[in-house]
């Protein structure tokens, strides 16, 4: 299907990719992204064999990187809005160039963390932009394909970034040169692609105004977003622990040494997500939440479960049901909340929200790492899965609430309706 591709109001004539190649290389360039950040997940253990650090360390250098997403994010996060779609993802396409260059070379842990750090950056800067972008080329017709796109990029990345990098470590002891030389060709590929594509937006005031953080929460939607906000902070945790811990419980609680282990680690719950997450589109949002709660919760007992009865494969299913936990709950919880807003203040309502998620995907974790020096491993699970089961059941309460209050309210409604002039 051929379509045309909406080009800036006064923008220099130039050539440019078609309106096809243009989409493709802007979904390439954007998963590139997150297939390096998923890379890292199985790499940070082979770090840590390398260099010998302590394991509050890995913790560390996975959660720096939501720190650099949502600095990002919170600031240049509508950046492309105000200068255009391309000045932004070429920039944060350098930046993330950068990134993959210092983990090829890192001689130690201290340099991964760095490039965690300008990872996230780059990733929260160019997420919004791609998103909108991605939407921009995307058929007239077909609009709902940008979305799609966007979203397996995003989680698909992650999760293939994992296993491909566990498939390499476990095939060659050159896994970082060879995972970070093709990811950093990737990204010089969708740079270019990007540069060849047309620009979308008009160039416009603002662009210094549009770097202050906007984090609110309209009284509209405070109920809902309060509600929600408990198991939107324990689905990130879940991926956080998939991500961050369950890789390293590989080899420290199962005493298993494969790379493709590592990797399975943290490709099960992204690659569930996302198949969940497009296909409950059309599953009404409270619905989607409820399954989403219960999910969370299951997951989290079973991969505790796994840890205790030392069992990969009763971890592995847990976070697969973690998984459909993820992306049932967070769909809903978008779907929920972000429609309460009026149209102006709904970027500040995802700002909160992508606030909780970050907070709740980095944070847990470091205090996770720090117990686990002192704990252990499995006890230090035991207390993070309380916290998510904790979290949900905070959420399932209120979700009830609301859903009682909406029935009083339309029982309420329907008894108020005049009678008939017969009655």
């Amino acid at each position: 299907m051929t379509h045309q591709i909406s080009v800036a109001p006064g923008a220099r004539t130039r050539r440019t990719l078609p309106a096809g190649l243009a989409l493709a290389g802007a979904t390439l360039a954007f998963t590139s992204m997150y297939l390096a950040a998923g890379a890292l997940t199985p790499l940070l253990v082979v770090y840590r064999q390398q260099w010998d650090f302590a394991p509050s360390l890995l913790t560390v250098a996975f959660a720096v990187y939501a720190a650099g997403f949502l600095a990002a994010a919170l600031t240049l996060g509508s950046l492309s809005d105000r200068i255009g779609r391309r000045p932004v993802l070429i920039g944060a396409l350098a930046v993330q160039l950068a990134s993959n260059l210092v983990f090829l070379f890192a001689p130690d842990v201290g340099w991964v963390i760095v490039g965690r750090v300008v990872q996230g950056l780059a990733s929260g800067a160019a997420t919004a932009a791609f998103t909108a972008v991605l939407v921009e080329f995307a058929p007239a017709r077909r609009r709902g394909l940008g979305p799609i796109l966007g979203s397996v990029g995003l989680t698909g990345g992650l999760a293939v970034g994992s296993l491909l990098a566990g498939l390499a470590i476990q095939l060659t002891p050159l896994a970082n040169t060879i995972a970070f030389v093709v990811l950093s060709a990737l990204s010089l590929v969708g740079a270019a692609a990007v540069i060849a594509s047309p620009e979308t937006i008009r160039r416009g005031p603002g662009a210094l105004r549009s770097l202050v953080p906007n984090v609110s929460i309209p009284p509209a939607a405070r109920t809902g977003f309060f509600a929600a906000a408990p198991v939107v902070a324990a689905v990130w945790m879940l991926a956080g622990l998939s991500g961050g811990l369950a890789p390293s419980m590989v080899h420290s609680v199962f005493h298993l040494d494969s790379g493709l282990l590592d990797g399975l680690a943290g490709f099960i719950a992204p690659a569930v997500s996302v198949i969940v997450g497009l296909s409950f589109a059309r599953v009404r949002p409270r619905i989607a939440m409820a399954i989403g709660i219960y999910a969370s919760i299951v997951g989290g007992i079973v991969i505790l479960g796994g840890a205790f009865a030392g069992s990969l494969i009763t971890m592995f299913l847990g976070q697969a049901v973690a998984g459909l936990g993820f992306g049932a709950a967070f769909t809903a919880a978008l779907g929920l909340v972000i429609p309460l807003a009026a149209a102006h203040q709904r970027a500040g309502v995802v700002a909160a929200v992508y606030v909780v998620s970050y907070v709740g995907l980095g944070v847990p974790v470091v205090i996770a790492g720090q117990l686990t020096d002192l704990l252990g491993v499995v006890p230090t699970v035991g207390w993070y899965t309380a916290v998510v089961v904790l979290l949900a059941l905070f959420s399932l309460g209120a979700q009830r609430r609301l859903t009682r209050r909406a029935s009083r309210r339309t029982g309420h409604d329907r008894g108020a309706q005049p009678a008939p002039a017969d009655a």
